[in-house]
């Protein structure tokens, strides 16, 4: 197991408080085939980060969790934040950019013929910070504490629910269980949206979906995770514990350590964006 912890925190004319923490564990068995990362635009630097957010009033957060290999999520890693705001209209149309985005950087990943694919979930904050763009495709997962109370803003591309397995036939494809097993996209993939995946691409997709919430004060955090963490946790035993722990820090690093005590199998990744004072 590997394990990486990081903090960083700004004040910005805009807004009052921001702090933004994440902890990542590569599980032993993945670590030579697998890839996470937990993205901050524009850099992870501090200071780069408060000039960020003072030039453009948009803050850009996500987590990248890649399967069949480190290729497509590296690529989605350098290149997904970038043809966001690439989009001539991001800040008329923060989703519209968002979407067009994901699907930009899809095919630039199909046309490199880069081997595997990825989940990736993105939160991006504008309108001086009083709007949230929530975009995802796979099984990462973005859940906002409102009051106390989870709500989820992301949609998990699980191949058995209806709307995903209708898409995927719609598309010549085949969704399949075996018993005791995950629902597979042609028997293969347990996901049916995500990045690259180019021999099973004509039978899935590329595209977000997108939730766009205000953010007032009754929003205390938004927490994004990869699928290792949402599987041995309910959305409201997650913000149950970084209400008790309050620090993001700390309650990244604690929610990273009970998944795998917990026996999540799978990377873990997990960043908590704290709006206010707990």
């Amino acid at each position: 197991m590997v394990s990486l912890y990081c903090k960083a925190s700004v004040v910005i004319p805009w807004k009052t408080f921001i702090s933004q923490s994440f902890a990542i564990s590569m599980a032993r068995r993945y670590q030579s085939t697998s890839f996470q990362t937990v993205c901050v635009l524009p850099h992870d630097s501090i200071k780069a980060l408060e000039l960020g957010y003072r030039q453009l009033k948009t803050g850009l957060f996500g987590i990248i969790d890649s399967h069949g290999g480190p290729a497509v999520g590296k690529h989605v890693q350098h290149h997904l934040f970038n043809n966001i705001l690439s989009e001539g209209g991001v800040h008329l149309d923060p989703a519209g950019a968002t979407r067009d985005g994901y699907l930009l950087t899809d095919r630039n990943v199909l046309e490199s013929s880069l081997e595997g694919g990825c989940s990736a979930v993105t939160a991006m904050l504008v309108d001086h910070g009083s709007r949230l763009i929530v975009a995802n495709v796979g099984d990462a997962r973005a859940v906002l504490a409102k009051n106390g109370r989870a709500v989820q803003l992301s949609v998990d591309h699980d191949p058995g629910s209806p709307t995903e397995r209708a898409s995927v036939e719609r598309r010549g494809g085949m969704v399949t269980q075996i018993p005791g097993d995950y629902w597979r996209v042609d028997g293969l993939l347990s996901v049916a949206r995500a990045f690259g995946d180019k021999s099973l691409k004509e039978h899935m997709s590329a595209r977000p979906d997108l939730a766009d919430h205000v953010v007032d004060l009754s929003c205390e955090f938004l927490i994004l995770g990869s699928n290792g963490l949402w599987a041995v946790f309910t959305n409201q035993e997650i913000v149950d514990i970084v209400h008790k722990i309050k620090d993001p820090t700390k309650a990244a690093q604690e929610l990273v350590s009970e998944a795998r005590n917990r026996h999540s199998e799978d990377d873990i990744s997990c960043l908590v964006i704290q709006f206010r004072e707990l």
